[in-house]
């Protein structure tokens, strides 16, 4: 009916995974009931709407127990769905299961996957959100043909049908003509109408003229006569479906639109004035509602939850909190002052509509009596700060009110009295309701009538807000809130007062199941528990990895184990609940022929090897309390020696790996790995490595004994950020540690991982491969060296093995090229060509020289205009000779893809000239990707290889917008945004959780490739020590001159976002994105996003906060972490809003961290974290520096140079009171360094592996298909064939 109504409109999005199903962990179990003891269902990805109607449906007991009454031998068995010749009803046999699980099964939420399985969805149609009155009448047609032939074959007919009469009366012979319709739903209008029961009014009481031109054929007259129609329920049934027209189509527009408007229901109605046969008691067509399903969001996209009414007090209600809205209260005060003040628009509309007879004023009059009233327009008064006058006044529901039809708007404490319309209560007008008076409306009034709020609460307690996996308890008054908004009711189910249940009903979950799923149910009962009791076990116990001291030898200060081929490492998984004690004894257990004291100290595998730390004493201390954790290595030992050797424990004692290098002339052997030389005609002169440990609190002269050298050897230190000897004579420089070094120890020498040591003994010193200058010692290689390799590889051929099989054949031709910095890089090539003896091979192809990066992938190509020194060609470079052409000096070589960001597979690349404009460089691309139409536009790809903001001006050049060579751009579907508009990324900050290293590094997870249709995306980011969770929840378009505070209104309408409830915009942070990490906060409320200088293509994230905020453009939010006083570690974080405006000195800072701990400022050190370099920047005690042009001192500011503390910055705190440790740097952070370095060494040894050249890069590669989108797909159950 209405396809995919609710589909979103950004291809790609999506509030699940692409698999579809969201579901837990495989071994964590699902988590037992809440509270309320009621369970809830799980969404499958865009099943909220199937949800809400399914609990609806359980929660109809009638419907429930018709259900449970079918058997097995009418539905058959699911075990024998498979057999061909069986006819097993499996819709309505899941439908059982799942009800038998919501009732009984002790589980959180159920899964519907079983129950889509026997719909015939696949993961796309569970991903799809549709329309729950669509989903209602498929769903119970799919049950009638699956219930065929059997006992229950007509029990939707039972509880739901009724019928209506259509009549016609001639008004010259009184000839009536009637046609009879069926219905097991009502469908009402909500458009014009205020209420329900005014809708009815005018379906079934208000009759319909036909006159004038419009007149009617009467069959007994046989001419066109004046008539009149009118239709009536002549058929009621027990349950009564209504669903209510929100959505309809404007076609002035041509789109879709939701109604919003307020639109009232009673909580019980009497049908009689709509019935045909009135003569029975008022009880026969007395209703109460007992279930709203409720739709959230727009026309294109949204959430659906629904309010229940227990009817058998199967949940356990508790009174949820009250929300207090003291702002409603000041508003409603306002309408007594007798003189409105002109800047409250609430009290001047309230005294103009006062001050009418009518106590009512025509809408489109209202502006008008206001410009009379104060002299200016609403728009030029008003609209800035609240809007449309429009949306205030829905806005404030409490105080105005739409009467006749939405024509007039009056104060709710004064309605207007209907005086064209009947006052009879039997025949209720379109306005009216039966609803109490709206001034008692709880919404203006929080305040409860007396008796609704105890304890007990008969009446009304027992209403349920189920929202898929969540349940909780509300207040029959909170139906009321439905009214209106982008939150309302959508479909409305009452039943009949005479309906009453039995006493053995209430309170009774497994009342009327059968017995074979009351069994299903305890089994799964039994299992879930069993799991859980399993995972509470695993989810105590951590893995250790024991290191016994017999397999380790002690070598220069390091453990390293004494064989290679023996396990290093026993693994141990054990109870941390459990104390030292327990662990010393289980280990005694495992090794028998111990013998002696046993010592467990922690240890960690460091580069240079085995490290000890601190030993574990205290045996009655559990693991958790000593801070034992998974993955911590223990080394079991005497606690005194190694294989007869002492051994130093303590972070000063740590091991440093240092890559010993020593000179390799040829004629000594075979060394290590060589560097330099090998080709040149003086032999193979060069330098040999070797990685050697070394503990950190041993001498350098100690380090020289241990090597064996002389003391006349020279020890010397790679240059830090020196340069090389020249364009192509590979020299670099080492510095002679001097003799005072030789006592000092490796710590204080400040090396670390990795630092090459080089050692120079007196015979080698007068090579010409070194020469020593001072405290200088310059290492030069052979001068052959200045030279350019070229590589060609032809494309794969085919040859014939001897089995006659084809095999690919793949050849590489190099050819080392002489050149120097000032060759052209076209002469380069021409020589490359002749050397490989290409000529003919090569004749009439373009061809190019392009650079290989360290991963193998083709850089852009050079410019062979230029040298090899201008075009940045390194000598001693590998460069890959490909088909193509080159670009001249006013080109630009691009890459380019269309839709993701470009990836192997789906790059194209072409060349424009710098001065073509961006809808030429668009036309170009788009001809090479074989792309038709004018909807499209280029975006560019940001540092994180991610697609960026839209290239706004398709005038402007690409010189301009300074391109450059190897840019990437990204075609996109869809015309610019219009000017004026911006389409903004949305993320949503989730809470932090626990986590031990203080750093910013950034995890994306959920994309393997790109992000990909139907997937979300999470990222991981670490702000103060705790891990955060950002997820992508869509996307908005706004105006540039919306407020921030219209910005927070419309986020919250994102469907992703149905469950962040807030009071307020005011308790929204909106974190400004940059390369998924958190760059500032935007200040403001009514700002425009002008202002704050937003574009399209930006992202930010939106944080829940638990009280308001509103922050100054000088106040800063700073992360404050308290060191542990005597550890390397820090308390868990703290939020500090910090007042810079007036003094951003670091005293000031100090004064406000002092007030916050209850400390004296002078004993606090602060320190500000850097995550970038995982160092700290301590701040200086009270530092001033001296301005010389005004000779005065002025105050070091903390905001900006060269701290630059902004939002989010982390600072450290110590307290020198009790902790004289002045180093903020943690184990992690140093561990960190470690990691990094030691990847930095990996990937330098990679760069030197061979590089392979991506084959059939180019700019003729065809590009992948393009994404088609999304069709609307109609909502759809498969039922077998049961007749």
């Amino acid at each position: 009916m209405f396809g995919s109504l609710f589909e979103e409109e950004e291809e790609g999005f999506s509030l699940a995974p692409s698999g579809g199903r969201v579901v837990k962990g495989e071994g964590e179990p699902p988590p037992p009931r809440g509270r309320v003891n009621l369970s809830g269902i799980k969404n499958q990805g865009g099943t909220c709407y199937l949800n809400s109607l399914l609990q609806t449906l359980l929660f109809t007991p009638e419907f429930r127990e018709e259900l449970f009454s079918l058997g097995p031998k009418e539905l058959g068995c699911l075990e024998d769905k498979d057999k061909p010749e069986a006819k097993v009803r499996v819709i309505p046999l899941e439908l059982q299961r799942l009800f038998a699980r919501l009732l009984l099964v002790d589980q959180q939420s159920a899964s519907t996957a079983d129950l889509t399985d026997s719909f015939g969805w696949n993961n796309s149609e569970e991903s799809r959100q549709h329309d729950v009155q669509e989903l209602n009448r498929i769903l119970f047609s799919a049950l009638e043909h699956s219930l065929v032939d059997t006992s229950g074959s007509g029990f939707i007919q039972h509880l739901y049908h009724g019928t209506t009469v259509n009549s016609i009366l001639c008004k010259e012979c009184g000839n009536i003509s009637q046609r009879q319709e069926d219905f097991l739903d009502l469908t009402v209008c909500v458009r014009g109408v205020c209420g329900l029961e005014g809708a009815l009014w005018d379906m079934f009481v208000e009759e319909e003229m036909f006159e004038g031109s419009n007149l009617y054929r009467c069959g007994q007259c046989d001419q066109l006569v004046t008539a009149a129609k009118s239709a009536k329920l002549r058929k009621l049934p027990p349950f009564l479906t209504v669903s209510l027209l929100r959505f309809n189509f404007d076609f002035a527009r041509c789109e879709r639109y939701k109604e919003t408007g307020r639109y009232t229901f009673p909580l019980t109605i009497n049908l009689r004035p709509f019935c045909e046969q009135t003569e029975d008691e008022d009880s026969e067509y007395s209703y109460e509602l007992f279930s709203v399903i409720i739709h959230k969001g727009g026309c294109y996209g949204g959430h659906y939850h629904v309010y229940i009414k227990d009817m058998d007090h199967l949940g356990l209600w508790e009174p949820p909190e009250e929300d207090s809205k003291p702002k409603v209260q000041k508003k409603k005060e306002v309408r007594v002052y007798p003189e409105p003040e002109k800047d409250d628009p609430l009290s001047v509309l309230s005294s103009i509509i006062a001050q009418e007879e009518s106590r009512s004023v025509l809408l489109d009059q209202l502006g008008q009596r206001l410009m009379d009233k104060i002299g200016s327009s609403w728009s030029k008064k008003y609209r800035k700060f609240h809007g449309p006058i429009g949306k205030f006044l829905q806005n404030h529901s409490d105080v105005f009110v739409l009467v006749n039809n939405g024509t007039r708007v009056a104060l709710k404490a004064n309605p207007p009295s209907p005086v064209t319309q009947p006052s009879s209560p039997a025949h209720p007008t379109p306005g009216s309701s039966s609803t109490p008076d709206p001034v008692h409306n709880n919404t203006a009034n929080p305040q409860p009538e007396p008796g609704l709020e105890t304890a007990a609460e008969p009446q009304g307690s027992h209403w349920f807000d189920l929202n898929d996996s969540t349940v909780t308890s509300i207040h029959e008054r909170d139906v009321e809130k439905m009214y209106q908004g982008k939150e309302s009711a959508y479909m409305l189910f009452y039943r009949k007062t005479l309906l009453h249940r039995p006493s053995g009903a209430l309170r009774n979950p497994g009342y009327k199941v059968p017995p074979h799923l009351l069994e299903m149910a305890e089994e799964e009962n039994r299992r879930l528990q069993q799991r859980r009791e399993e995972f509470e076990a695993s989810n105590n116990s951590v893995e250790l990895r024991l290191h016994l001291a017999p397999r380790y030898r002690l070598e220069n200060g390091t453990l390293k184990p004494i064989s290679i081929e023996q396990k290093e490492a026993t693994n141990l998984n054990f109870d941390f609940r459990r104390t030292v004690g327990d662990l010393r004894m289980i280990i005694y257990q495992m090794q028998d022929l111990w013998e002696g004291d046993m010592a467990l100290t922690v240890a960690k595998c460091l580069p240079a090897g085995l490290h000890l730390y601190n030993t574990l004493t205290d045996d009655e201390v559990s693991l958790y309390s000593a801070g034992i954790l998974t993955g911590t290595d223990l080394f079991v030992w005497n606690g005194r020696e190694v294989c007869g050797a002492t051994v130093q424990i303590g972070a000063e004692w740590e091991p440093l790996l240092l890559t010993v290098v020593r000179p390799y002339l040829g004629e000594e052997g075979e060394g290590g790995d060589e560097e330099g030389g090998g080709e040149g005609e003086e032999g193979g002169s060069g330098l040999s490595k070797e990685s050697r440990g070394f503990a950190g609190r041993v001498t350098l002269g100690e380090v020289r004994e241990a090597l064996g050298e002389p003391q006349e050897s020279l020890l010397c230190q790679e240059k830090r950020g020196g340069e090389g000897g020249g364009e192509g004579g590979g020299a670099s420089g080492w510095r002679v540690f001097p003799p005072g070094d030789m006592q000092r120890t490796l710590k204080e020498l400040a090396l670390k991982d990795g630092d090459a040591l080089l050692v120079l003994e007196p015979q080698t010193q007068d090579s010409s491969v070194f020469s020593v200058s001072g405290d200088m010692v310059t290492v030069t290689t052979p001068s052959d060296c200045r030279w350019l390799q070229v590589e060609y590889r032809p494309e794969r051929r085919r040859r014939r093995g001897g089995g006659g099989e084809g095999e690919e054949e793949e050849e590489r031709m190099r050819a080392k090229v002489p050149a120097s910095g000032n060759m052209l890089l076209c002469e380069v090539k021409q020589r490359a060509i002749a050397e490989l003896q290409l000529q003919e091979q090569l004749a009439g192809v373009a061809c190019c020289l392009r650079q290989v990066d360290r991963t193998g992938k083709l850089l852009p190509p050079v410019c062979e205009e230029l040298s090899v020194r201008d075009a940045g060609v390194r000598l001693m470079t590998s460069l890959s000779l490909c088909p193509g052409t080159a670009p001249k000096d006013t080109q630009l070589f691009l890459y380019f893809s269309v839709g993701t960001a470009p990836s192997s597979g789906l790059e194209g690349e072409i060349i424009v000239e710098q001065s073509s404009t961006v809808k030429q460089c668009l036309k170009t691309m788009l001809e090479s990707a074989r792309l038709e139409g004018n909807g499209w536009h280029l975006r560019r790809l940001d540092w994180c290889e991610e697609v960026g903001e839209a290239l706004m001006d398709e005038e402007a050049s690409l010189s301009e917008l300074k391109m450059s060579h190897g840019d990437a751009l990204v075609i996109t579907e869809g015309r610019l945004p219009p000017k004026g508009f911006l389409k903004l990324s949305v993320w949503l900050y989730v809470e932090p959780r626990a986590y031990p290293v203080v750093s910013m590094e950034t995890e994306v997870s959920g994309t393997a490739e790109g992000s990909t249709e139907g997937q979300r995306l999470e990222v991981m980011t670490a702000v103060g020590g705790a891990m955060v969770e950002l997820r992508t929840v869509g996307q908005v378009e706004i105006s540039e001159e919306a407020t921030l505070e219209e910005l927070k209104t419309q986020v919250l309408t994102l469907p992703a976002l149905q469950y962040v409830c807030v009071p307020t915009p005011a308790f929204l942070r909106v974190w400004q994105l940059e390369g998924q990490r958190l760059r500032r906060i935007l200040r403001g409320q009514q700002h425009t996003l002008r202002k704050l200088k937003l574009c399209s293509g930006v992202e930010f994230c939106v944080q829940q906060l638990l009280r308001e905020e509103d922050l100054g453009p000088k106040e800063v939010l700073l992360r404050v972490q308290m060191g542990v006083p005597g550890e390397r570690g820090y308390y868990p974080p703290e939020d500090l809003v910090w007042d810079a405006s007036r003094d951003p000195s670091p005293r000031s800072l100090r004064s406000a961290l002092a007030s916050t701990y209850g400390l004296s400022p002078d004993s606090l050190l602060l320190a500000k974290h850097q995550p970038h370099t995982h160092t700290w920047e301590t701040f200086s005690n009270w530092s001033q520096q001296v301005s010389k042009r005004k000779k005065k001192k002025k105050a070091e500011s903390l905001l900006g140079a060269p701290f630059h503390l902004t939002d989010g910055d982390i600072v450290g705190v110590k307290n020198l009171l009790i902790d004289n440790n002045r180093d903020f740097s943690t184990q992690q952070d140093e561990q960190r360094l470690r990691e990094e370095k030691e990847q930095r060494r990996k990937g330098g040894q990679g760069a030197g592996a061979e590089v392979e050249t991506n084959q059939g890069v180019g700019p003729e590669k065809k590009m992948g298909p393009i994404k088609a989108r999304k069709p609307e797909v109609a909502l759809s159950i498969n039922v077998g064939v049961f007749r």
